[in-house]
């Protein structure tokens, strides 16, 4: 009998932007100081200012060409073209070498740059430091208002929000793991923050930064640099309703190499409302970069383990804390470059989800458990992790909804599915993966083996047309708050990264990912 797959993807990308064919190598930076050892500086995300210049040297002589934001959203509005290989700059966090290192050397080489702020911090008040990486700083280590003027009025710096106050850890969940402020709804012994309050705060914080960035410079940040590179589809719509419409996540060297890791060929498959930035870390020296630059990224190979969050679980939570640790210790000794993480509860082994393993709105949820080990693993384990989930293999609660929706199989082995010919099926589902985007921080999605229907399960699709019923089907769910960034990628010399395939590009936790010399991949939150 004919099996007829039929792949569901979920697809919350909507490209509004017109194409922009010419590739555009992004790379960010962080601190640039003299001090900074060759190899082993406490600061990783520190650059030394030899190794800056040699750069920007190694740029403007092999071709290279140095654009401007301006030029970017040119290009994106279709007014303009980008020329072959545009490179553009990015500056963190406000740092003062911003403007006692870098901008000599952007006036000497004309390069044009974006400097991001996290207006919090700059004219920082004596009283106050920031934790940041070995040490903490004051304000003799962040920018002044004044500098930031000074940048911008000499026509080569475009100043971006990096936001006031969301460049921070909030509690994620009920054990307290620290996640990214900008996408995490906030864990109260009440429960997780709503949606609105949530947003509410998101908006506050963007609205804030974005007067003072105005009111101190002149103009009002058309940028935004999520912190951590950890943002979603409503925090973007926030920004852009504030007038800040491009954003930067940390996904690679450029949108073409970005898609070249996918298995895609064009660079106009990609929306230029987030631009991929290469994070560079580890003080690279201009052999680095240009090993880094030249890689084929395509090459790169994918170590997948699938891990089965039903035997992590126990009724004991102490016994679960134990099993999670056992877990993280082994996929560190193993060291793949990807986790498929199971985030339904199947005890009963028929293929379909009895109940799931984060808050939703249809099924019981079994613990509040995926979100906390897939940021373990995320953490203490370096992977790239993907929430592995059905697709129509759910069995509800409501057992006359269930009866209603369910596939009449006539072989009582089949997975128990539902009908996606069902609108009622559509909705569901697609409520589920809303609630999982919101719960959680991943990176991708694993389709469960339950997205096909047998011929004789469904006579009736099609007006009865066999032929008909092979073609492949699509949901679309609605917005949902797609997270996206929140674990960028960062690269160090010599390291080699893995890529995937991936299904989708749902969310991604708030912690850069950074690839060690070993090959395999640690976490650093910064």
């Amino acid at each position: 009998m004919m099996r007829a797959l039929l792949m569901l993807v979920f697809v919350g990308l909507v490209l509004a932007c017109t194409p922009v064919r010419a590739s555009l190598l992004v790379l960010s930076y962080h601190d640039i100081r003299d001090d900074v050892a060759a190899k082993g500086d406490p600061d990783p995300y520190a650059v030394s200012t030899t190794n800056f210049a040699q750069h920007l040297d190694w740029l403007h002589t092999h071709g290279y060409t140095p654009v401007s934001v301006q030029q970017v959203l040119d290009a994106r509005a279709g007014d303009a073209t980008l020329p072959e290989r545009a490179v553009l700059l990015t500056f963190d966090d406000g740092l003062r070498s911003a403007y006692t290192h870098v901008f000599p050397l952007l006036r000497a080489y004309g390069f044009p740059a974006l400097v991001a702020p996290v207006t919090g911090w700059v004219d920082l008040p004596e009283d106050r430091s920031v934790p940041y990486g070995p040490r903490d700083f004051d304000a003799e280590d962040f920018l002044t208002w004044a500098q930031l003027r000074e940048m911008r009025d000499s026509g080569l710096v475009e100043i971006a929000s990096h936001s006031h106050d969301l460049h921070r850890g909030v509690p994620g969940n009920p054990f307290g793991n620290q996640m990214p402020a900008a996408t995490t709804r906030i864990w109260h012994e009440a429960g997780y923050e709503s949606d609105a309050a949530w947003e509410a705060r998101i908006r506050a914080d963007l609205q804030a930064s974005r007067d003072l960035i105005a009111r101190h410079t002149g103009a009002a940040p058309r940028v935004i640099v999520w912190p951590y590179a950890a943002y979603n589809d409503v925090a973007n719509g926030v920004a852009a309703s504030l007038g800040m419409t491009l954003s930067f996540d940390l996904e690679g060297r450029a949108q073409a190499g970005d898609l070249g890791q996918q298995g895609e060929t064009r660079v106009e498959q990609v929306s230029l409302d987030s631009l991929a930035r290469l994070l560079i870390h580890r003080n690279p020296d201009v052999r680095d970069l240009a090993g880094e630059l030249r890689r084929d990224l395509s090459l790169d190979g994918v170590r997948a383990i699938q891990v089965d969050l039903d035997y992590v679980y126990d009724d004991d939570p102490a016994q679960t804390a134990r099993n999670l640790d056992v877990l993280v210790q082994r996929i560190q000794d193993i060291g793949p470059s990807h986790v498929f993480l199971q985030a339904f509860a199947d005890p009963d082994g028929d293929g379909a989800a009895d109940a799931l393993y984060f808050p939703n709105r249809h099924l019981p949820m079994r613990a509040d458990l995926f979100n906390r080990v897939a940021w373990q693993l995320r953490t203490r384990a370096g992977v790239r992790v993907f929430a592995w989930m059905p697709v129509l293999g759910y069995v509800l609660p409501d057992a006359e909804l269930q009866a209603a929706l369910r596939i009449d199989a006539h072989d009582p082995a089949e997975i128990p599915r539902l009908d996606p010919g069902d609108p009622r099926t559509r909705a569901l589902v697609a409520d589920l993966y809303e609630d999982l985007a919101r719960h959680a921080a991943f990176d991708g999605l694993l389709f469960h083996d339950d997205a096909y229907l047998r011929d004789d399960e469904i006579p009736g699709y099609a007006g009865g047309d066999p032929a008909q019923r092979t073609r492949r089907w699509s949901i679309s769910p609605r917005r949902c708050g797609r997270r996206r960034n929140a674990g960028g990628r960062s690269w160090s010399p010599h390291a080699t990264c893995s890529r995937d395939p991936s299904w989708s590009r749902i969310p991604k936790p708030g912690s850069r990912s950074v690839w060690t010399p070993s090959t395999r991949p640690t976490t650093t939150p910064r």
